[in-house]
């Protein structure tokens, strides 16, 4: 068992990588992305926090958080996103994968990976670097030629607020290659 802490800091930043079981590519299907976003609103609401970035995947998300100023939980809130998709998912249709004796016995779904991963961003730089890590991402996983070309993503709300050019990420940016997100 690691002995691996998470990084608890009172209106911290922090990027996430969240991976769905057995990397089964749920999100393909708008019907997952629906429940997805609804499980992101209902949590916003309870417990705030602003969504700096995000691009979501076949079968993962990533994103930024930034939380209150005297907050430092966002243990619960992916505990809350991740239930109520679980919940909706499969009273909607939804399919899970394999159960094994471990989740039967622990009530679990087989919809998400266990755990995520979590990185505080440190400075204005980190920032940036992971922001752009998100945006490329469809391009790194082969999905499109230009971060623009997919729907799921933030990347566009930074073109119209002037943070890219429109054909930003043809090729991957420096500043990203060999970092550690979770992605592999």
């Amino acid at each position: 068992m690691s002995d691996y802490i998470r990084s608890k800091i009172k209106g911290g930043t922090y990027f996430f990588t969240v991976v769905t079981f057995n990397r089964t590519p749920i999100f393909n299907d708008a019907f997952a992305r629906k429940w997805l976003r609804t499980a992101f609103q209902k949590i916003q609401q309870k417990r705030p926090f602003k969504i700096i970035a995000i691009c979501l995947m076949p079968e993962h998300l990533h994103c930024i958080w930034q939380l209150p100023k005297e907050d430092c939980d966002y243990s619960t809130r992916w505990k809350g996103i991740k239930g109520l998709f679980t919940k909706y998912f499969l009273l909607n249709g939804g399919k899970q994968g394999y159960r094994n004796k471990s989740r039967i016995e622990k009530r679990e779904a087989a919809v998400w990976q266990h755990r995520y991963w979590e990185h505080t961003i440190i400075d204005e730089k980190d920032l940036v670097n992971h922001i752009d890590y998100i945006h490329f991402n469809p391009v790194k996983h082969g999905y499109t030629n230009t971060p623009g070309e997919w729907p799921w993503t933030s990347f566009h709300k930074f073109i119209q607020m002037g943070y890219y050019e429109n054909f930003w990420g043809m090729n991957e940016p420096q500043n990203i290659k060999n970092m550690k997100t979770g992605d592999d």
